[in-house]
């Protein structure tokens, strides 16, 4: 890789506290603190992302970049350092958080002018780890690296990996809170995005009072990642956080067509770019249901439930909001733009919607259908991908029972047939609305429905293998993830076995990594 391409940007801008401690602290005052990575003795490579290398400019892997992947022994141009942020944690202010195990190496830019941040996840504690180690494990590692590229190839904006490699030594987790630590291989991971900046970022300034460098950081945020953004004064923060709220409020929509549920939706984890950020606790949907919350520590509330994740995201836009108003001053303005949010999503989540079920477009009684969809998907516990991929097949000489008992989790009964039958039928009288061809609608529907999703039990099958030293099922994901509108594995496009409903890391998990 052409490491000598790695360039500090960040670090020239904006001051810092350069003392390198890793003392856990606050730092008021200063946007990161330089830091050295622990580095490890025998790393070993698991993987390595050739595509994401090339695309970023840092070219081909070879054996002497082993050491970079693991944050050892790095090149001399690479100053590496973590942010300071602050964040809301399940609706609470948490006060400074800041990452508390990721280092940045840097960014890069490829001969596009494109940039692409990097930063090693799992390579030690850092001044913002307060009690924890600042490692990673490579359970954690290996579902970040895998559903980040799998999210990129659902077409999803996404932070990504580009390695993974075992740190050599064991690090301790208590994987469900449940007071029973155990020990499992370290690992590190380097991620990669356009910006890694988080909405707290700019909590932690504006809660600091520390105007004069929010500005400075809004400021730099408008140059380097809306550049549609000409105004000037108050009107350019006033157009740039808007223009937030229109990425967030399309990234909900996204997160709604495949069914990702992210689980941890703290304001620190929601990403100023719009990205998919900080894979903990997620889970893509089995059963449809609007409750479901991936994460144990979310319980009994379930804040952070699939269903609610467009108003969790408002909710997260209005603390945006209140740390930008030393800029903007003008809640008015804020307000109506936070309003207009609920009505800017419910539009892009029913054109979505429309085009799942093969629809052109919307008519007036759409919102009827979809409600009437909700209920049966719920009543029958439909799962959520194996539906449409159903459907588009569906007509009306197919067999009723051998659609439901693909796509069901509950036992076929009389009863639960005629349900399906009748909205079968409601759904062919919508799509004869259409002015396309059947053959056109399912052409609409397949570029909106993954055949394929990488579901948690998948994964968990996956981290026992390669705990083992096997990569048959890792080499097999990574070619379907790749490909998530074909089915190339047929026994991938089925219904999460009964036997993985009640096994840790299968369903739900904690927040432990």
């Amino acid at each position: 890789m052409n490491l000598q391409n790695i360039t500090q940007q960040y670090l020239d801008i904006f001051p810092g506290d350069l003392s390198g401690s890793l003392q856990q602290r606050q730092t008021p005052n200063v946007l990161y603190s330089t830091v050295k990575p622990v580095g490890f003795a025998r790393p070993k490579l698991i993987l390595f992302n050739e595509e994401l290398s090339q695309h970023t400019g840092l070219g081909k892997f070879d054996d002497e970049d082993l050491p970079f992947l693991a944050a050892t022994d790095l090149p001399a141009n690479v100053r590496t350092y973590a942010t300071a942020y602050a964040g809301h944690q399940f609706g609470n202010w948490a006060g400074q958080l800041g990452d508390g195990r990721a280092i940045y190496a840097g960014e890069i830019k490829d001969e596009n002018g494109r940039t692409t941040e990097l930063q090693w996840k799992g390579a030690g504690a850092t001044p913002y780890s307060r009690s924890a180690d600042g490692r990673a494990v490579l359970r954690s590692s290996l579902r970040e690296y895998l559903m980040s590229e799998a999210m990129w190839y659902l077409g999803v904006p996404t932070t990504r990996s580009l390695s993974i490699v075992l740190t050599g030594e064991q690090v301790i987790r208590d994987m469900m809170y449940d007071g029973n630590p155990q020990p499992e291989p370290g690992a590190v991971v380097i991620r990669t995005a356009e910006s890694f900046l988080r909405f707290g970022h700019f909590e932690l300034l504006s809660a600091q009072k520390d105007i004069a460098l929010l500005t400075e950081l809004t400021d730099f945020a408008i140059a380097n990642y809306f550049p549609e953004i000409r105004t000037e004064g108050s009107l350019k923060y006033r157009d740039f956080f808007a223009s937030v709220c229109r990425k967030t409020a399309a990234l909900m929509s996204e997160w709604f067509r495949v069914g990702f549920v992210h689980g941890v939706m703290n304001t620190d984890n929601m990403s100023l770019v719009g990205l998919t950020i900080d894979y903990g606790p997620f889970s893509m949907l089995d059963s449809y249901d609007l409750n479901f919350t991936p994460n144990t520590t979310d319980l009994p509330g379930r804040r952070y439930a699939f269903g609610k994740q467009a108003q969790i995201s408002q909710w997260n836009l209005w603390q945006l909001a209140n740390a930008l108003f030393p800029l903007i001053e003008n809640a008015d303005f804020l307000e109506k733009t936070l309003n207009e949010y609920s009505d800017h999503f419910w539009q892009q989540h029913d054109c979505m919607m429309a085009s799942k079920f093969g629809f052109e477009n919307l008519t007036e009684k759409d919102d009827e259908f979809f409600t009437e969809w909700q209920k049966l998907m719920t009543d029958l516990q439909l799962d959520y991908t194996l539906f449409f991929t159903e459907l588009e097949k569906w007509d009306e000489s197919a067999g009723l029972q051998d659609f439901f008992e693909k796509v069901s989790y509950s036992v076929t009964t009389d009863e639960s047939l005629s349900k399906l039958n009748d909205f079968l039928i409601s759904y062919i009288e919508r799509r004869n609305l259409n002015n396309i061809t059947i053959a056109e609608s399912r052409m609409l529907m397949a570029k909106s429905n993954p055949r394929f999703i990488l579901r948690n039990y998948l994964l968990f099958e996956c981290i026992e293998e390669v705990k083992r030293g096997e990569k048959n099922m890792l080499n097999k994901l990574l070619h379907a993830l790749q490909n998530p509108y074909q089915e190339i594995y047929p026994e991938f496009s089925v219904k999460r076995p009964l036997g993985y409903d009640d096994v840790s890391g299968c369903s739900m998990l904690s927040c432990s990594s």
